[in-house]
C-alpha cells in the first residue's frame, strides 16, 4: 500500500505541472490594466486551464498509474471521468428519480469538476489498463483487444461506479465538506497543522494527497483553484499557501547559511556550492527538495525542526491573514504574480515576516546542529579505513552518471535483490526483495546526499536534479539482469586507474570562449521550461532552441560523457571546466531514438566539431521540446561569466555567446 501510494504522489505531480502555465496568464492578466482586452484575454485561458484541474487529475494519474505510462490510459482516464460526471450532473439524477432540479441533493452539483472523482478515474483506468492491456480476444473482436480495450471497460466498470456513487456520493460528499469545515473552522491552527504535515510527509511522497484535501476541491476547501480564479474571502482566501513564501524565500536559504557555517573547515568549499545551488532554487523557483534532502536524512531531527517552523510560518500568516498564492511552488516568480490577484492581501508583508524566518531559521539551525552534532552536509565523518572510499567503483569508459550507477546497483545487491527500479524528480524510488542486504555505506560513499529505508521493500536514494542520468543506467543494468558485485568492482584495476585520473584533475586559471552549440535562437537560462534547468540548481549556462538537428562542441576540450541515450555529452575544458550539453527537455524518455552521436568518451573535441545529430521533428512529435542546454556544472571553479547576447538572438554556429573565467 506505501509503494502504491508513493507512485500515487509521484504521479500527481504530472498534472500539478501544468498549473504554472495557468499562473502565468492570470497572473500577468491581473497585472495589465483591468480595461486592457489583452488583460481578460489572458485571464480567461488561465481559467480554462483551472477549470479542467479534475480532469487532468484524471488523465494524469491514470498515465502515471499505468505500468507503461501509455497514452491509452490517458484515453481511459478521460472516459472514466466524463461517465460520473454526465450521468450524475443534477438534470440527469432529476431524470432519473422524476424529480425537478431543484430538489435535487446539492451534492450532486459538485461531481463536475470534483478533484477527487478526477482521482478516482484516474486510478481505476491505469489499474484497468495494467489488468487488461495485453488482453486478446477472440479473432471477430480482435480489433478491440489490447489497448484498444481498456477504454472500454472504462466506459462498462465507471458505470457500475456511477451507480454506486448516484447512492453513496451524498455521505462522501457530506463527510468530506464536514471535514473541510472542521479545518477550516480551525483557522490559523488548521493551517499551521497543514503546514506542519506538509512538510512531514514529503519523505514519504504522500504530501501530494495531503495537499489535494486543502489546495483543490476534494473537500470544499479549494484554496489554489478559488485564489487564482479570484472566488472567496480576501484575507481568508489562500491561506493554505501564503505562509510557504517566507519558508522557501527566506527561511529555507538562511538554513543553508548555517549549514554552510557549521561545515568542517576542509569541506567549506564544496558545500558552499551545494547550499548556494540548493538556495537558489528554494528562493526563485520555490523548489525545495535540493535542500531539504541534504539534511533530511543524515539528520532527521533537524528536519522536524524545520516542519514545526513551516507549520508556525503557515499559521502565523493566516493568523494574520495575509495572504499570496501559487500554482508550482512558493517562490519569487510566483509571488510576483499572484502579487496583484485580488484576493492577495497585504503580501508584502510576507516579505516582513520572511526576514523574520530567516533569522529564526539561522539561529534555530545553529544551535541544533551544535548543540545535537548533527551531520549536515560538510560535518560528516571522514569515511574509516577500510570503508569504501568515494571513488573506488569507477569503470574507465563510464559517465559520471552510469558510475554512480554501477555503484548503487552493486551496493543494493544487483538484479537478484531488485524487483522495481524508478525514479521521480529527485530520488530514486527502488523495491527490493530485502532492504536489509544493502551496502548503505558503499550507498553513501557515491556521494549522494542520501538515503531513506521505508521498509523491508522500499528504499529512496536522494540523488538530486540529475537523477533520471543515474536512474536511467541503473534501469538498463537491471533489465540486462547485469550481474555486478560489490567486491569485484572494488577490485577492479580500471577503477584504480580511473580514480587516479579523477584525483589528478586540475583547475587553471584563465577564460574559455564559450560559441553557440547549434543554429537557431538564444534562450537565457532561466527562461528553459525545466525548473532543473532554469532555476541553475545544475549550473549556469545558456540554451538555443536549434533550426537543425547539428549539435556542435561550444568549447574546446574532452569528451568525458557519451550519455546511454544519447541526448547529452560531456566535455571538461582545458581549464577544468565540466559541460553538459543536454538535447531537449525530457528527451531521455525517448531512449536515444531520435539522436545519432559522432564521438567518444576521451575524445579530443574542437569548437564546431560536431558532437551529434538529433531529428527535431521526431523530438517534437514526441511532445518533447527540442531546447539545448549548455550547462557548466562544477560552478565552484567559476569566477565570472560575461554574457551579453540577449533572448531570442539569431546564432549561428561559431558565434561568441559568453567568456567563463575560472578561478
Amino acid at each position: 500500500m506505501k509503494t502504491y501510494l508513493q507512485r500515487m504522489g509521484r504521479s500527481i505531480q504530472l498534472p500539478i505541472s501544468v498549473l504554472p502555465a495557468a499562473a502565468l496568464l492570470v497572473g500577468i492578466g491581473h497585472w495589465l490594466p483591468a480595461k486592457w482586452a489583452a488583460a481578460t484575454f489572458l485571464q480567461a485561458g488561465g481559467n480554462a486551464v483551472l477549470g479542467i484541474l479534475a480532469l487532468l487529475f484524471a488523465t494524469g494519474l491514470a498515465t502515471g498509474m499505468s505500468k507503461n505510462n501509455d497514452g491509452a490510459a490517458a484515453i481511459a482516464g478521460v472516459v472514466a471521468y466524463f461517465v460520473p460526471v454526465s450521468v450524475l450532473a443534477p438534470t440527469s439524477v432529476a431524470t432519473l428519480f422524476g424529480i425537478k432540479v431543484s430538489a435535487v441533493n446539492p451534492a450532486f452539483s459538485s461531481i463536475s469538476g470534483n478533484v477527487f472523482i478526477g482521482i478516482m478515474s484516474g486510478l481505476i483506468a491505469a489499474a484497468l489498463y495494467n489488468r487488461f492491456y495485453q488482453t486478446k480476444l477472440p479473432m471477430a473482436l480482435s480489433f478491440f483487444s489490447g489497448k484498444r480495450l481498456v477504454p472500454i471497460m472504462a466506459a462498462g466498470v465507471m458505470l457500475l461506479v456511477t451507480l454506486l456513487l448516484l447512492f453513496v456520493w451524498p455521505l462522501v460528499y457530506g463527510w468530506l465538506v464536514s471535514f473541510g469545515k472542521f479545518m477550516v473552522g480551525l483557522g490559523a491552527v488548521g493551517a499551521g497543522l497543514y503546514g506542519f504535515f506538509n512538510r512531514l510527509l514529503i519523505p514519504t511522497g504522500l504530501h501530494q494527497a495531503l495537499n489535494s484535501v486543502f489546495w483543490f476541491n476534494v473537500a470544499g476547501i479549494n484554496d489554489l483553484g478559488n485564489f487564482w480564479a479570484s472566488h472567496g474571502t480576501k484575507g481568508v482566501t489562500g491561506m493554505y499557501m501564503a505562509g510557504f513564501f517566507p519558508i522557501m524565500m527566506f527561511g529555507l536559504p538562511a538554513g543553508a547559511l548555517a549549514i554552510y557555517k557549521n561545515a568542517r573547515p576542509e569541506r567549506k568549499k564544496a558545500t558552499a556550492s551545494l547550499m548556494l545551488a540548493g538556495a537558489f532554487a528554494s528562493f526563485f523557483t520555490g523548489v525545495t527538495e535540493p535542500l531539504e534532502f541534504s539534511f533530511m536524512f543524515v539528520a532527521w531531527p533537524l528536519y522536524v525542526v524545520h516542519a514545526i517552523f513551516t507549520g508556525l510560518s503557515v499559521g502565523f500568516a493566516a493568523f494574520m491573514h495575509w495572504t499570496a498564492g501559487f500554482t508550482f511552488s512558493a517562490g519569487f516568480v510566483d509571488f510576483i504574480l499572484s502579487a496583484r490577484m485580488p484576493l492577495a492581501n497585504k503580501p508584502y508583508m510576507l516579505l516582513v515576516q520572511g526576514v523574520v524566518m530567516a533569522f529564526i531559521y539561522y539561529f534555530g539551525f545553529d544551535f541544533a546542529i551544535k548543540k545535537f552534532n548533527l551531520m549536515t552536509p560538510g560535518r560528516e565523518e571522514l569515511p574509516a579505513e577500510g570503508d569504501v572510499p568515494e571513488n573506488n567503483l569507477s569503470v574507465v569508459g563510464d559517465d559520471n552518471y552510469t558510475t554512480k550507477a554501477k555503484r548503487i546497483y552493486a551496493a543494493i545487491g544487483g538484479y537478484e535483490n531488485i524487483k522495481v527500479v524508478d525514479y521521480c524528480t529527485t530520488r530514486l524510488r527502488l523495491q527490493l526483495q530485502d532492504t536489509s542486504k544493502i551496502n548503505q555505506t558503499a550507498i553513501k560513499a557515491t556521494g549522494v546526499p542520501g538515503l531513506n529505508v521505508l521498509d523491508k521493500n522500499n528504499l529512496q536514494v536522494i540523488v538530486g536534479t540529475e537523477v533520471q542520468f543515474v536512474g536511467e543506467p541503473l534501469k538498463e543494468l537491471f533489465n540486462a539482469k547485469e550481474e555486478i558485485s560489490l567486491d569485484e568492482v572494488q577490485s577492479s584495476n580500471s577503477s584504480k586507474n580511473n580514480e587516479e585520473k579523477n584525483k589528478t584533475t586540475s583547475f587553471k586559471t584563465g577564460t574559455d570562449i564559450f560559441n553557440s552549440v547549434a543554429n537557431g535562437k538564444y534562450v537565457q537560462l532561466e527562461n528553459v521550461e525545466d525548473a532543473a534547468f532554469s532555476s541553475k540548481a545544475l549550473g549556469d549556462g545558456y540554451a538555443i532552441e536549434p533550426e537543425d538537428g547539428k549539435i556542435f562542441s561550444p568549447v574546446d576540450g574532452t569528451v568525458t560523457a557519451v550519455f546511454p541515450t544519447k541526448h547529452a555529452v560531456g566535455v571538461t575544458t582545458d581549464l577544468g571546466l565540466e559541460i553538459l550539453i543536454h538535447v531537449g527537455i525530457n528527451t531521455v524518455e525517448l531512449e536515444g531514438k531520435p539522436f545519432k552521436m559522432f564521438v567518444e568518451n576521451g575524445q579530443v573535441v574542437k569548437k564546431g566539431e560536431l558532437l551529434l545529430e538529433a531529428d527535431i521533428l521526431e523530438i517534437k512529435n514526441s511532445g518533447k521540446k527540442a531546447t539545448t542546454m549548455v550547462i557548466i556544472t562544477n560552478m565552484e571553479h567559476v569566477s565570472q561569466i560575461d554574457n551579453d547576447v540577449t533572448s531570442l538572438t539569431p546564432l549561428q554556429v561559431g558565434d561568441k555567446v559568453m567568456a567563463v573565467k575560472t578561478k
